[in-house]
C-alpha cells in the first residue's frame, strides 16, 4: 500500500528536483500537496522551484562529483530528472545502488541525447520517424547533409528549448548551421543530428502517463515553436480516429520501452492519418502547461501522483483550452508584468508568474491560459489577454 508519512521526519518521503524551472516549480507544488519535503536543485539561486521549495542546492548538474555529492547527502526517495543538462550515468550508477529515479535513469539517459531516443524508436522499435545522420565534425557533416537533403533541419544531439537548433533551406547556410550547433550544444561542441524535413500538417504533444493504474493518455495538445522553443499549445488539437489510435501505439511502444512511472511528453507529427515520431522528454512538457486549466489533473499532478505510486484515473478534460507563452527580451534582473487587471478581466482566463530572477537575451517568464467554447474562441482569449500585457523590462 502507498502511503506517505509526516513531512520531514524519518517517516517522511523526500523528493530531489533536478532542475527548477517553471515545470518543476509545479511539480514541486503538487508533491507538496502529498506532504512530500522538496529539495529543489539547479545551475543558479533562485530559480522558481526554489522559491516553494523546503530547500535547495546550487550546482552545476553536469558535474557528476558534485551531483552524487548532493544525492547521498539527500538521500532523497524520488529523485526527478525536470531538466535534460544532468549527470545522467551518475544517476544510473546512483540507480543501480537502489536509488528511485523517475522515471528511470535509463530513460533520463536516452532521452538527454537525440542519438540515443532516436536510435532506439527507429533501430530498436521499428517507429517511423524523419531521415536522419548524425555526425561528428565537420566532413561528417556536409556528408549528412548531402545525404539527407536540402532543406534539413540540423540540432546538437544534447540541448533544449532550440538552443542550436536551425533548418539549412540552401547550400549557402550549411557553415552557419554547423557552427550554430557548436555553440548551442548542451556540452559546448560536439555531435549533431541532421534531420530530413518533414512534410507535416500539424505537430503534436502526446502527453503520455505511465502509473500503477497502466498507460493513460491525455487529450492531444497541439503547438507552434519558434526556433524550437514553445510559443503556443492548445488542447484539442483535432485529429483523425485513425490518427489519434496511430500516436497512441506510437507513445505506448516509446514508453513502455522508456519503463517507470511518470509523465512523457511524446512529440508526434501528423500528415492526414500519418504519423510520424519526433522526441519524447520523460517529464512534463511544456507545451503541457495547457493542462492548468484545460483537464482536472495538469500534467504535473499527473507525474507527482505516478511518481508517488497513486492511481491516475480517467482524466476528465474540461473543454477547449489554450496557452501562450510570455516571452520577454531584455538584459536585466528587474521585470514587471504590468496591466495584469485587464490580462484577467475575461472570465476563463489566468496566468502564471514563473518569478525567474532574470533575463539575458530572451527567456520564457510566463505564461497565459484560456479556455472557451470553442479552440478558436480559446486561443483568441489568450490572444487577447496576451495583447493587453504590458512587460517593463527595467535597467539592471
Amino acid at each position: 500500500m502507498a502511503k506517505i508519512g509526516s513531512v520531514m521526519t524519518p517517516v517522511g518521503r523526500k523528493a530531489l528536483l533536478l532542475g527548477s524551472g517553471e515545470l518543476g516549480k509545479e511539480v514541486a507544488l503538487e508533491l507538496q500537496r502529498y506532504g512530500v519535503e522538496v529539495v529543489a536543485c539547479d545551475k543558479y539561486a533562485n530559480a522558481p522551484a526554489m522559491q516553494v521549495a523546503h530547500r535547495s542546492h546550487v550546482f552545476n548538474m553536469l558535474d557528476e562529483a558534485e551531483l552524487r555529492r548532493i544525492i547521498e547527502l539527500e538521500k532523497p526517495d524520488h529523485i526527478i530528472p525536470e531538466v535534460e543538462a544532468i549527470a545522467t550515468p551518475v544517476l544510473k550508477e546512483l540507480e543501480a545502488d537502489g536509488f528511485n529515479v523517475t522515471p528511470t535513469a535509463t530513460a533520463a539517459w536516452l532521452t538527454m541525447n537525440r542519438e540515443g531516443i532516436r536510435r532506439l524508436a527507429a533501430e530498436e522499435l521499428g517507429i517511423r520517424t524523419s531521415d536522419y545522420r548524425f555526425a561528428s565534425d565537420y566532413d561528417e557533416f556536409k556528408a549528412a547533409v548531402e545525404a539527407v537533403g536540402i532543406p534539413c533541419v540540423v540540432k546538437p544531439i544534447m540541448s533544449s528549448s532550440g538552443h542550436g537548433q536551425c533548418t539549412v533551406k540552401n547550400p549557402e547556410e550549411i557553415d552557419h548551421a554547423w557552427q550554430t550547433a557548436q555553440e548551442g550544444g548542451r556540452a559546448g561542441a560536439g555531435r549533431v543530428i541532421v534531420e530530413g524535413f518533414v512534410d507535416f500538417d500539424y505537430e503534436i504533444t502526446l502527453l503520455t502517463v505511465r502509473s500503477c493504474s497502466g498507460t493513460t493518455f491525455c487529450e492531444p495538445v497541439g503547438h507552434i515553436q519558434i526556433d524550437g522553443d514553445y510559443r503556443y499549445s492548445w488542447q484539442p488539437q483535432p485529429m483523425s480516429a485513425t490518427a489519434i489510435e496511430k500516436a497512441r501505439d506510437i507513445a505506448r511502444k516509446v514508453t513502455d520501452a522508456l519503463g517507470g512511472y511518470g509523465i512523457f511528453g511524446v512529440e508526434l507529427f501528423i500528415k492526414g492519418d500519418d504519423v510520424i515520431f519526433s522526441e519524447v522528454s520523460p517529464r512534463p512538457h511544456d507545451t503541457g502547461m495547457v493542462t492548468m486549466i484545460s483537464q482536472d489533473l495538469s500534467e504535473f499532478a499527473l507525474h507527482a501522483r505516478a511518481l508517488l505510486g497513486l492511481p491516475v484515473p480517467e482524466i476528465r478534460f474540461f473543454g477547449p483550452s489554450a496557452s501562450r507563452a510570455v516571452v520577454v527580451e531584455g538584459d536585466t534582473d528587474k521585470i514587471e508584468m504590468d496591466s495584469l487587471e485587464r490580462v484577467l478581466e475575461e472570465p476563463g482566463t489566468q496566468m502564471r508568474i514563473f518569478g525567474k530572477p532574470e533575463i539575458k537575451g530572451h527567456r520564457r517568464m510566463g505564461v497565459i491560459l484560456a479556455t472557451a467554447d470553442t479552440l478558436e474562441e480559446a486561443r483568441a482569449k489568450a490572444d487577447r489577454a496576451y495583447d493587453k500585457l504590458k512587460v517593463n523590462v527595467l535597467p539592471r
